[in-house]
């Protein structure tokens, strides 16, 4: 994950709760990391809060349930073996690989106002497949929006047992369910967009983002019938009120006797009761950064070991 801002809902109900599942299941010894490196590709020009972001994002982590009693945390740049398999990697990758890759035009066209025709902005998908195969993974937690990324992995890997020696599994996605929150304005929840609701909002800043939420537009007034299944409001309550209130605000809302105000309040405050223990953590957390720290050297540390090892193997297989 890419420490370029806060993490919000969205993730949690994304990614990492599919994160906390895997480390959860016995079959899975997982890894996961600060991609720091990967950060540079589209924030390359301001860095001064990369680390800041790196360690606030770890601590996002804890609070929410991920254990490295369980999991291994690292940071990316920490383990200078990643970026010695991206070199190798990408002098077996061909161009048109990269060029013809479908989430680079998107991406560029979502990080409007940076100017990414980089050569580190291309080649990223070289860097995550190093990143992948370095631990000769079986599977990999995405989006559907990266599919195209771990196919590219699986071409890359096949390229490299093809010419120089059998080493690197073939990658499966693990596909990870994608998130059903939208953020405050009705689009996406991103930190580009302004309209996310982070992990670490709570009390004044948290009701403020639910009280600026869209609702149904052809609510017009409290005496209007509502929609609650184009509402987003009703989204949230799906998540995070109890199965008995879900159906009393539906009711209530298509009969126009809860306005939207009422509804918003509650959603709120069925939200905070929700976020305490991750609430709870995270100010643990924060008042013991040397904690954090120390999960991340340990992880740092167990994750150097492993990646030494491969790349001895492929330095033996390139004969270099």
């Amino acid at each position: 994950m890419r420490p370029t801002g806060k993490l919000h809902l969205g993730h949690i109900h994304g990614a990492l709760g599919n994160w906390i599942d895997l480390q959860n299941n016995g079959d899975y010894d997982c890894y996961y990391f600060v991609a720091d490196w990967h950060a540079l590709t589209s924030e390359y020009n301001d860095t001064d809060q990369i680390k800041a972001n790196g360690l606030a994002m770890v601590i996002d982590w804890l609070s929410v349930g991920l254990n490295p009693n369980k999991s291994t945390f690292f940071i990316q740049s920490s383990v200078k073996e990643h970026a010695e398999l991206y070199l190798i990697l990408s002098m077996i990758t061909p161009l048109a690989w990269l060029e013809r890759n479908p989430t680079y035009k998107e991406m560029k066209a979502e990080l409007v106002g940076k100017d990414l025709s980089t050569f580190g902005f291309l080649g990223y998908p070289v860097l995550q497949a190093a990143d992948i195969i370095m631990y000769k993974a079986y599977g990999v937690p995405v989006g559907v929006d990266q599919l195209p990324h771990i196919e590219l992995t699986r071409e890359i890997a096949r390229r490299f047992n093809f010419l120089y020696k059998e080493i690197f599994p073939i990658p499966e996605s693990l596909l990870t369910s994608a998130s059903k929150l939208l953020g405050i304005d009705g689009r996406k929840m991103s930190k580009s967009y302004e309209n996310a609701i982070y992990i670490s909002d709570f009390g004044e800043a948290l009701n403020n983002k639910i009280s600026a939420m869209f609702t149904d537009p052809q609510r017009q007034r409290k005496k209007d019938p509502g929609r609650p299944n184009i509402c987003n409001v009703f989204s949230f309550h799906l998540l995070y009120s109890s199965a008995e209130e879900v159906h009393e605000i539906s009711d209530a809302c298509q009969s126009a006797s809860i306005g939207c105000t009422d509804c918003k309040k509650r959603l709120a405050g069925n939200i905070a009761q929700k976020m305490r223990p991750i609430h709870d953590r995270q100010r643990y957390h924060l008042n013991h950064i040397k904690e954090a720290r120390e999960i991340m050297e340990e992880g740092n540390a167990k994750a150097r070991q492993i990646a030494r090892l491969t790349m001895e193997e492929v330095r033996e297989a390139v004969k270099i």
